[in-house]
């Protein structure tokens, strides 16, 4: 299993980066993956929809769909690609210290 450290904590992730325990969450991974991800400034809008994402997966034990994102969150799919630009899956969920979704190549 991959280990990524960033500012003194270690992370363990899969093959693609993604947490390996949603628990391990903190704000050393958010900061190492908006660098990651190139955002230049987290937003309310950021937090907003990881806390939704967090909350889903929380009640049923993985995230949402891909395709059922703007469902569960209320943001626009365009909006979640320009808040995360390599997208909801790839970009939001990996914040948010959750698995990759399902539907997400």
């Amino acid at each position: 299993m991959p280990t990524i450290e960033h500012d003194g904590v270690l992370f363990q992730v899969d093959e693609e980066g993604f947490l390996e325990n949603a628990e391990n969450w903190c704000p050393q991974w958010v900061e190492y993956i908006r660098q990651l991800e190139e955002i230049d400034e987290m937003t309310e809008d950021h937090f907003e929809l990881m806390e939704l994402l967090r909350a889903y997966h929380k009640e049923h034990g993985h995230p949402p769909r891909v395709k059922d994102m703007t469902q569960v969150t209320g943001f626009k799919l365009k909006y979640i690609y320009e808040l995360f630009p390599s997208g909801p899956g790839k970009g939001a969920c990996k914040m948010a210290g959750l698995i990759k979704p399902d539907g997400c190549t």
